[in-house]
């Protein structure tokens, strides 16, 4: 089942329970516009999970997992800048026309940046102890950036059916926050956007780089089945 399968199931729980949770936030003090589902149940520390879509989706489509997550988190959707159509948006363009995926470095880059500084926003406005950074495809391409290039700024990173750029290998610095940092890796062998091949890749890289690392490989294509949740539902546990 994938992810707009699992929207799907959810949407009338979501729209008819969740209306005030589910405000679309465009205030001029924040750099993206998102959704937000606040905790439902108390912790010591005040968490978030910030789940960034994959091209041509919106900041609905994780956010319709929010209430198959932790409760003791706020669950934070953000919406990519740039528009590649009707309700369609992505954080950088990528051409697949090679048949391998080149990314469009300057946009990539700029989201980057926007991403961060949202990240700050967020734990300014709910003062947020932790953050877990997650996505899915682009989305998890970006997470990977982001935490690895910045280990301090996030707990956590969540990547889906994503991978890690060799473009910003170079300023990944294996140092002691690295190895501080909680990387949870969940991929599909029959995935044909991403292949298993880039999952593989990332584990590989990871390691060397002595993160935190819990990696899955399941038995789908590029999508996030139930059996994803599960294990990621441990994970934030």
């Amino acid at each position: 089942m994938n992810i707009l399968t699992l929207l799907r199931k959810n949407i009338n729980t979501v729209m008819s329970t969740t209306i005030n949770e589910m405000d679309l936030h465009t205030t001029k003090d924040f750099e993206l516009s998102y959704l937000v589902r606040a905790p439902k149940a108390n912790d010591t520390k005040q968490k978030a999970i910030i789940l960034l879509h994959g091209v041509g989706s919106n900041e609905q489509d994780l956010f319709g997992l929010a209430d198959q997550l932790p409760a003791d988190y706020y669950v934070i959707a953000p919406r990519g800048p740039f528009n590649v159509g009707t309700g369609r948006y992505a954080w950088y363009n990528v051409d697949f026309s090679t048949g391998s995926p080149v990314i469009n470095a300057g946009e990539e880059a700029a989201s980057r940046e926007l991403i961060r500084k949202f990240i700050k926003q967020v734990k300014k406005e709910y003062n947020i102890d932790e953050v877990y950074l997650g996505g899915f495809s682009q989305g998890a391409i970006m997470s990977y950036s982001i935490g690895l290039t910045h280990p301090e700024e996030v707990q956590g990173i969540l990547a889906l059916s994503g991978r890690i750029l060799n473009e910003i290998k170079p300023s990944v610095k294996k140092d002691n926050a690295l190895q501080h940092l909680n990387v949870f890796v969940a991929h599909g062998v029959q995935d044909n956007m991403l292949p298993i091949h880039y999952a593989r890749s990332a584990k590989e890289y990871l390691e060397s780089l002595g993160v935190v690392l819990t990696y899955h490989e399941y038995p789908i294509g590029h999508q996030i089945s139930n059996d994803v949740v599960i294990d990621l539902n441990s994970w934030l546990r």
